[in-house]
């Protein structure tokens, strides 16, 4: 002992030793590189061969490497489990939050997060820039009608047909703005327009001095499971600008898409 103090085992640090060592030996693996040898570990870890193999080893016996019968070993059934629970632990807007920011940041405007409940749209998260805040109807956990605003419109647009003539006939077309769709003749002719792009542009049908610009979120099966969306004070997103911002916000849908699909694996 030390100033009264136990001073830390030989065998502690050993272990930290090996911990680190053993995952030092699960980040070789790569895309490009989905097999190992004792060789290659001992090249690249700096370390005996007969080093190398007691870490191979032990990874082998616990699971988190199997021998390949080509040779070398290969990640093991309980990297599988891990990754499985891993994916299993995000929800859809863990997943989304980051690439929200990144929306926010390089678009310097909004980023909303939207899905359907019901006969509502609802703001699942929101990322606004510090210096361009906008008064919005969408809030986190505010829930509005599906006919109004690119947010919402994203949502319905790839739903049944039948899913969405009975949501219009529960619902009643709420007007919030001389642009704000209140037919269902004209709703459904334009959810088919929305569709046949691809993405949402919208502006001042539920915020007068609004634009949004939204693009659906697919899970594994291809189905629309939600939207992401920049929404703007309309003059700083003049018409030049749009197409830059559609090609933004669909990227964005798309890597959540993807993060998606990973989830449900």
């Amino acid at each position: 002992m030390t100033d009264g103090r136990p001073v830390r085992s030989s065998v502690y640090r050993e272990r930290n030793s090996t911990a680190d060592r053993a995952l030092d030996i699960l980040g070789l693996f790569a895309p490009g590189r989905l097999n190992i040898s004792g060789s290659q570990v001992a090249e690249e870890l700096s370390v005996a061969k007969s080093t190398a193999y007691r870490y191979l080893q032990s990874l082998t016996a616990a699971h988190y490497l199997e021998e390949d019968p080509a040779g070398g070993y290969r990640l093991g059934l309980k990297v599988l489990e891990l990754s499985r629970l891993a994916r299993a632990s995000y929800g859809l807007s863990q997943v989304a939050l980051p690439v929200m920011r990144e929306l926010s940041r390089a678009t310097d405007e909004t980023a909303l997060l939207t899905r359907r409940s019901g006969a509502r749209a609802v703001c699942l998260e929101k990322e606004e820039p510090f210096e361009h805040r906008v008064r919005l109807s969408y809030e986190r956990g505010s829930a509005l009608p599906l006919n109004a605003g690119a947010s919402a419109l994203v949502v319905l647009a790839w739903e049944d047909a039948d899913v969405v003539s009975e949501l219009l006939t529960e619902s009643r077309l709420q007007q919030y703005t001389n642009a704000t769709i209140t037919s269902e003749s004209a709703l459904v002719e334009r959810l088919a327009e929305i569709r046949s792009v691809g993405y949402v542009v919208g502006r001042g049908e539920l915020d007068a001095d609004a634009i949004g610009v939204a693009a659906p979120i697919r899970d594994d099966r291809e189905r629309v499971v939600a939207g992401i969306s920049v929404v703007a004070v309309r003059s700083r997103i003049p018409e030049a600008r749009i197409p830059e911002v559609v090609r933004q916000v669909r990227d964005a849908a798309d890597r959540i898409s993807e993060l998606v699909a990973l989830t449900a694996q």
